[in-house]
């Protein structure tokens, strides 16, 4: 049988990771190791990077922002969106300012990401986008209904894309990562939580970044979900 060529990261125009937390930054580190040129945000002087802001949720901002890349960096062959924001609270609790704060930044803000990065991929005839969601979208939570809802959402917009632009050769995927040491769950009881957890331990940053990376790579894998959660899941 013929042997497909892997989607390596070195030697790829550019790579833009976007992420709001510790996760999505180490992220862009990990990946800065496989390939010559990316986007991160700006909090490492390393590598050849270009270091942007911008509101994922805004249609103009991520725009100009894919513009500097292409200008300074070249085209996006590779696109992890990593950003999300969580507010825990009952629904009846919730207002809907952070019911609108949530669903903005974690599902609309990938779904213009991809949209953006499309144009150039479409044209390239290749590409690979990894979404970065939860657990919890695939299997609940109380207490987190909202951000269960954008990121279950997420798979299914990840899903539906990835059928939509296979013959284009461009792969969508997901991953899913459970508890991982982040600003979002720096707060949470780890002692009490890590019981529920097969593995026995909370994830790194560096855990979800190493399957974003096979993600990345994997010539003959879209459409796929794949959860990082040291086997929680196992336990919901």
């Amino acid at each position: 049988m013929p042997r497909m060529e892997r989607d390596r990261l070195y030697g790829a125009d550019a790579l833009l990771a976007v992420g709001h937390h510790t996760e999505g930054m180490t992220l862009a580190t990990q990946q800065a190791q496989l390939c010559r040129s990316y986007c991160q945000p700006s909090f490492s002087p390393e590598g050849d990077h270009l270091a942007l802001s911008c509101d994922v949720a805004k249609e103009h901002d991520v725009q100009n922002t894919f513009e500097e890349i292409e200008k300074n960096l070249g085209r996006v062959n590779f696109l992890v969106n990593a950003a999300g924001i969580n507010r825990d609270s009952l629904l009846v609790r919730t207002n809907t300012e952070d019911m609108l704060s949530q669903l903005h930044t974690n599902l609309l803000g990938s779904m213009l990401t991809c949209r953006a990065a499309l144009k150039t991929m479409i044209k390239q005839q290749r590409g690979s986008i990894v979404n970065v969601g939860s657990v919890i979208g695939l299997k609940g939570n109380s207490g987190q209904s909202v951000y269960s809802a954008s990121k279950g959402g997420l798979v299914g917009f990840s899903r539906a894309l990835a059928k939509e632009v296979a013959k284009k050769k461009i792969r969508v995927n997901v991953v899913a990562p459970g508890f991982i040491h982040t600003d979002m769950t720096k707060d949470l009881n780890e002692e009490h939580l890590k019981k529920n957890i097969p593995l026995g331990r909370f994830g790194d940053a560096l855990d979800v970044a190493q399957a974003v990376v096979f993600l990345l790579e994997s010539p003959y894998v879209t459409g796929h979900v794949l959860v990082v959660d040291g086997g929680l899941q196992l336990t919901m």
